[in-house]
């Protein structure tokens, strides 16, 4: 936890929230939740609360969708073949199995190509048209890549290859790739509603319109592929992972059974987190160490022997990025401790020799949360050095990274998260332009974590009908984060107990009314909850249904102490 934290308090809006609250009769701290989420009616927040699969988009709201179908069709009475070219992690991978599940309905025969990570990297590879010809491939269709691969789609097109694209990267700049159709929500000209699908949400919206059926039994891919690409959690991507999620606790497909066996998932009730958490790490650590087939092998699994070898597999790849993490982790905090000047660096460059490719997305994600601010970890080599970048609230990655592509042999990604190439003799000068945009761009309260709360509550408030009245708002994540509450002065009651993880459990008091909390990584502050004589705790609230007793608890987020 950090020492200092910015706590965001909204503005409330009492006449708003009693409409909502008695048109649609749900309590008054629901209502709030929904207006902080930029609700403003009650026809919305009806919307909201009852979102389901009606509301999905017309695929064919895509400019090229029709015709990009009428290809696919056009390969299929010719008997051509056809290539499904994907990205290495987890969108990637279930776009890939998806597409190649509805290509194969329709009697395509495909070949599916991932490149392999550190030897090919992001995209289509230099040597796609020779793959493509060796394989003798007539149409090729891209997946979560693409929309910045012009020069490899006009040579491919050059030798009467075509392409279609569904991608959902942002495009740098206005022009565009030679392909028969461009599916991809960012393009500019677009007029799709929603733009921020995961690769393998676009993915579906093809297969969707190509089956002319809602393919809600296909939603558990679509599911994990959303969740695992951090896309935010609102509009169809809301609606995609909430359904997905009932598909995804029937485990119908022998490999994710499989997988959620091996990671000893009980039970059938799955959220986001358990995708971002237990399955995706696993599905993504096959392409981080090697090659992603082994993952898409396990989705495409029909064979319940075949799966169950494929995820005692993916379990050896996890352990093994896990301690190629935990070193990489260890010598990034080393550099910074003996390097970097936090009041000149608002953005952290680090580079080294010798660290896996695989990893740097990761390590770059827990230095960013950990000093809350952007950083950048190159992994250094003789000629070009390749590098993950993750970034933090008020700072546009992708847009930062195109004030500084003079520095860069390539880049792309989006606000958040990027990945880019870059020669040795360039990094210093990249640190120095990168950080001058910074402090042009950040202010000193931005280096600064917040927390967005929604109310400030009485224990009295955490009636067991409201809280359990917040699941409605369901699957939270990016973009739909769990509701945060405050409640001030309140007090230890009795002995706190230590459980694993370094976990806390405690009850706190107000004076009048005792809540259970679960404070997990908190053991470390159990001296300090016993001798305050009062502290302040943000924490969301849920209803725990512990041998079939529902109760409230809560779950600390962080605790400031007076």
């Amino acid at each position: 936890m950090h020492a200092h934290k910015i706590l965001n308090l909204p503005l409330l809006n009492p006449s708003l929230q009693e409409k909502i609250s008695k048109e649609l009769k749900i309590s008054g701290i629901t209502s709030q939740v929904l207006i902080n989420r930029g609700i403003s009616s009650v026809s919305q927040a009806d919307e909201f609360l009852n979102a389901g699969f009606r509301q999905m988009l017309d695929p064919f709201s895509f400019p090229d969708m029709k015709k990009s179908v009428e290809r696919i069709k056009q390969a299929a009475r010719n008997k051509e073949k056809v290539m499904i070219f994907g990205d290495y992690d987890v969108d990637g991978i279930t776009s890939v199995a998806l597409l190649h599940n509805s290509l194969k309905k329709l009697g395509i025969f495909t070949e599916y190509y991932m490149p392999h990570r550190i030897k090919e990297g992001y995209g289509l590879s230099k040597d796609i048209l020779s793959i493509a010809k060796a394989g003798g491939v007539g149409l090729l269709i891209t997946v979560d890549c693409g929309i910045g691969n012009m020069r490899q789609i006009h040579e491919l097109k050059k030798n009467n290859i075509d392409t279609i694209i569904t991608d959902h990267h942002q495009p740098f700049g206005h022009d565009l790739p030679c392909a028969v159709g461009i599916i991809n929500p960012k393009v500019n000209a677009s007029p799709y509603k929603y733009r921020d699908l995961a690769g393998v949400g676009v993915a579906f919206k093809l297969c969707q319109a190509l089956s002319g059926s809602s393919l809600i039994d296909e939603l558990d891919l679509v599911a994990i592929g959303t969740v695992a690409d951090v896309v935010p959690l609102t509009g169809e991507n809301r609606i995609i992972v909430k359904e997905g999620l009932k598909v995804i606790s029937k485990a119908r497909r022998p490999g994710l059974k499989a997988l959620i066996n091996k990671a000893g998932i009980r039970g059938n009730k799955f959220n986001p987190a358990f995708i971002s958490f237990i399955l995706a790490p696993r599905l993504n650590a096959s392409g981080r160490i090697g090659s992603a087939q082994d993952s898409l092998n396990l989705l495409l699994s029909s064979d319940d022997e075949k799966a169950q070898e494929l995820a005692d597999l993916l379990e050896q790849h996890n352990r093994a990025r896990q301690r190629l993490e935990s070193r990489i982790m260890e010598e990034a905090e080393a550099i910074i401790n003996k390097d970097v000047n936090f009041k000149e660096h608002k953005v952290i460059v680090v580079a080294k020799e010798n660290w896996h490719q695989g990893v740097l997305g990761i390590v770059a994600s827990k230095l960013a949360d950990r000093f809350y601010r952007p950083a950048i970890v190159i992994s250094l080599s003789e000629k070009m050095c390749k590098g993950s970048a993750r970034s933090i609230k008020n700072f546009h990655l992708f847009n930062a990274l195109g004030e500084c592509s003079r520095f860069l042999d390539g880049f792309g990604g989006h606000a958040h998260a990027a990945g880019l190439t870059i020669t040795r003799e360039s990094i210093d000068d990249f640190r120095d332009s990168i950080n001058r945009l910074a402090h042009k761009q950040l202010s000193l309260e931005d280096l600064l974590p917040s927390l967005d709360i929604d109310m400030e509550l009485g224990l009295s408030d955490l009636e067991e009908k409201a809280v359990g009245e917040l699941e409605k708002l369901a699957p939270f994540g990016v973009g739909n984060r769990e509701p945060l509450f405050l409640t001030r002065k309140l007090k230890l009651k009795g002995e706190p107990r230590d459980l694993a993880r370094e976990t806390l459990k405690f009850y706190v008091s107000d004076g009048c009314y005792t809540r259970e909390v679960i404070g997990f990584g908190m053991r470390a502050l159990k001296n300090s909850l016993k001798e305050a004589e009062a502290f302040d705790m943000v924490y969301t609230a849920r209803m725990d249904n512990w041998l079939n007793e529902a109760s409230v608890i809560l779950e600390a987020k962080d605790i400031f102490f007076r």
